[in-house]
C-alpha cells in the first residue's frame, strides 16, 4: 500500500520511538521531584526544551510542551486574548484556518470577544488589504493566520502579515505552523515574523499526543490548564518527559532532513500538477507556488470519498480535503472560501508526501488515478443508463 496522506499523520521515525522507549525505561521519575532521579529527569527535559528553542530561535522558557497542534492553538490564542484584554477584544483569523483555530475563536466570542474573518484569494493566500482594513488599532488583540493551509497547501506571507499587524495594531500574531515545520523555514526572526507559533509532533514523524507552543519573547499569557504550575506555570500537570524527548528528537530529524525531503517533494508536486492539469473535469487547487508536500484537486461531479475508496482498492492511500472533516460529508470551509465551483466542491482529494516515498510510488499513483477515474466515470454512465 502506498501512503499519500502524510498531512493527516506520519509514521513515527524509528529513532523517535527509540528515544521515547529509552526515556520511559530510564527516566521515569517525576521531573518536579527533589530527589536525584527527579533532578536527572528534569535535566533531560531542560535539554529537550533547549533543543527546540535553538531550532526556533527563541529562549527555552518560551517553549511549552503540549499534547499537539490543537492544544497549542487553543492555549496560545485563548491565553494571549484573555491575558491582554486591555489591548482590545477583537480577534482576527483567516477564513481557511484549521478547526482548532476557528472553534477557539468561536468559543472566545461567548466570553465577549468579537471575531472577524480575513478573506483569501483563489489560491488560498490571505488578502493583505483586507487584513489591514480589519485591524483595529485599539481593539485587535490576537491575529491567527496559519503558515501553510492543510487542505490545499497555500503558503501565507508571514513576514508581510507580521509587518502589517505591527504597523497597524497592538495585536499578537499567532501562526499555526503544524503543516509547515520541517517543510519550510519556521523560526522566530525578531520583528519579522509571528509572536507565537504551534507545532505538532505526529506531522513530523513524531508521536501523536505531542506538540509545542512557542513564544517569540516573554509575553503575558494565561494558562488554560491550572494545577501544580508545571511548564513555567503555563501548563499544569505532571510533565510527560518521554513525549517531550520524542518531539525534540522528531524536530531535530525534521530539520536535519528538510532540504533533502523538500527537494523530493517539490519534484513530485510539480510532476503531479503537470500530470493532473490536462485531465478533463479535474480542477487543481494546489499550485507550484504552494507547499512542496501537498497536492490537491477535485473531480467534477464525483464525491471525494468515492475516489478515496477506489484509490485504496488500487493500493494507494489518499484523503479528502482534511482528515479532521473527512467523515462529516460537508463541503470544506476552505473549498468554499477559495470559490471552488459548485460542481467540483464535493470532489476534493488530497495527496501529501512524506518520508519513505519513492519516484516509483508517484508513478504508481498516476497509473492508479487514471484507471480509477476511467472506472468510476464508467460506473456513473452505467448507472445513468439504467
Amino acid at each position: 500500500m502506498i501512503y499519500l496522506d502524510h498531512s493527516a499523520t506520519t509514521k513515527p521515525n524509528a529513532q523517535v520511538m527509540n528515544a521515547f522507549v529509552q526515556a520511559n525505561e530510564r527516566y521515569y521519575a517525576n521531573p518536579a521531584s527533589l530527589h536525584e532521579m527527579g533532578v536527572e529527569v528534569n535535566r533531560l527535559l531542560g535539554r529537550s526544551r533547549e533543543q527546540i528553542a535553538g531550532i526556533l530561535n527563541t529562549e527555552p522558557e518560551h517553549v511549552v510542551f503540549t499534547s499537539g497542534g490543537s492544544e497549542s492553538n487553543n492555549f496560545l490564542i485563548k491565553g494571549l486574548a484573555r491575558a491582554n484584554t486591555h489591548r482590545g477584544k477583537q480577534i482576527l483569523v483567516s477564513s481557511i484556518e484549521h478547526a482548532s483555530v476557528l472553534e477557539t475563536a468561536k468559543a472566545l466570542e461567548t466570553e465577549g470577544f468579537t471575531v472577524d474573518y480575513v478573506k483569501v484569494d483563489r489560491q488560498g493566500v490571505v488578502d493583505l488589504d483586507d487584513l489591514k482594513a480589519k485591524l483595529l488599532k485599539r481593539e485587535t488583540v490576537v491575529v491567527s493566520i496559519m503558515h501553510v493551509n492543510n487542505e490545499m497547501g497555500a503558503i501565507q506571507p508571514v513576514q508581510q502579515i507580521a509587518q502589517i499587524i505591527r504597523e497597524n495594531s497592538r495585536a499578537f500574531y499567532h501562526a499555526d505552523c503544524v503543516q509547515s515545520f520541517g517543510k519550510l523555514p519556521v523560526q522566530f526572526n525578531g520583528e519579522l515574523g509571528p509572536d507565537a507559533l504551534s507545532i505538532s509532533g505526529h506531522k513530523i514523524n513524531g508521536l501523536k499526543g505531542t506538540g509545542i507552543a512557542a513564544l517569540r519573547k516573554r509575553t503575558t499569557i494565561e494558562p488554560i490548564i491550572h494545577g501544580g504550575g508545571q511548564e513555567m506555570g503555563l501548563r499544569s500537570g505532571t510533565v510527560a518527559v518521554p513525549q517531550d524527548v520524542a518531539i525534540a528528537k522528531a524536530a531535530r530529524l525534521a530539520i536535519q532532513n528538510e532540504a533533502t525531503n523538500v527537494a523530493h517533494y517539490t519534484k513530485w508536486r510539480n510532476d503531479l500538477h503537470a500530470f493532473l492539469e490536462p485531465f478533463e473535469d479535474v480542477y487543481v487547487l494546489s499550485s507550484n507556488e504552494g507547499a512542496p508536500h501537498i497536492v490537491s484537486c477535485s473531480i467534477k461531479g464525483i464525491k471525494g470519498e468515492v475516489i478515496v475508496n477506489a484509490m485504496q482498492r488500487a493500493g494507494v492511500i489518499v484523503s479528502t480535503s482534511s482528515a479532521c472533516h473527512s467523515k462529516d460529508n460537508q463541503i470544506s470551509h476552505v473549498v468554499q472560501a477559495v470559490g471552488v465551483p459548485d460542481e467540483y466542491a464535493r470532489g476534493v482529494i488530497r495527496m501529501s508526501f512524506g518520508e519513505g516515498l519513492t519516484d516509483a510510488d508517484i508513478t504508481t499513483f498516476k497509473q492508479a488515478f487514471e484507471q480509477v477515474l476511467k472506472q468510476v466515470r464508467g460506473e456513473i454512465k452505467l448507472h445513468e443508463m439504467a
